[in-house]
């Protein structure tokens, strides 16, 4: 039988598949020594031991009392200082803050009873907040019947 591959060209092949395989060696040596290294130097945490003779949470773990006076903490906002050589900012009377910031916190209304109401008579931003509430469900439902195709 006669080879299209000359004797020399074999060992070529040969060659390659060696230094193929020697590469993937190389390969799987690095990749688990760099996972080696990242599990060494990857950081842990203290567990936090109880010292002998205590049970668990005596008056040494109770919270310190504050070295602020009452009148520091009910005039300032502490720890609201974020430069180096500042000071924290003082409370200022109700009426030196905008009237939006006091309805951050207001409930909103769910997106149920946004559509027990009607659509025509809803103020803007329970519309837009109707419209973004059912697009978020519409998407959820339709990843949900895709997941199980």
């Amino acid at each position: 039988m006669i080879s299209p591959f000359s004797m020399c060209e074999w060992k070529l092949l040969g060659q390659k598949k060696v230094m193929a395989m020697n590469y993937a060696r190389s390969i799987r040596y690095i990749l688990t020594t760099k996972e080696a290294v990242r599990v060494a130097c990857q950081r842990t945490f203290a567990t936090g031991k109880a010292k002998k003779g205590s049970k668990g949470g005596g008056a040494a773990d109770a919270p310190k009392a504050s070295t602020l006076s009452k009148e520091v903490k009910s005039s300032t906002v502490v720890g609201a200082n974020i430069l180096k050589e500042g000071t924290d900012p003082k409370i200022l009377p109700d009426s030196a803050y905008p009237e939006w910031l006091w309805h951050l916190l207001d409930k909103r209304p769910a997106l149920s009873e946004l559509r027990r109401n009607n659509i025509e008579t809803l103020a803007y931003d329970n519309l837009k907040r109707f419209v973004k509430l059912d697009n978020r469900g519409r998407i959820k439902e339709n990843n949900s019947v895709k997941a199980k195709n």
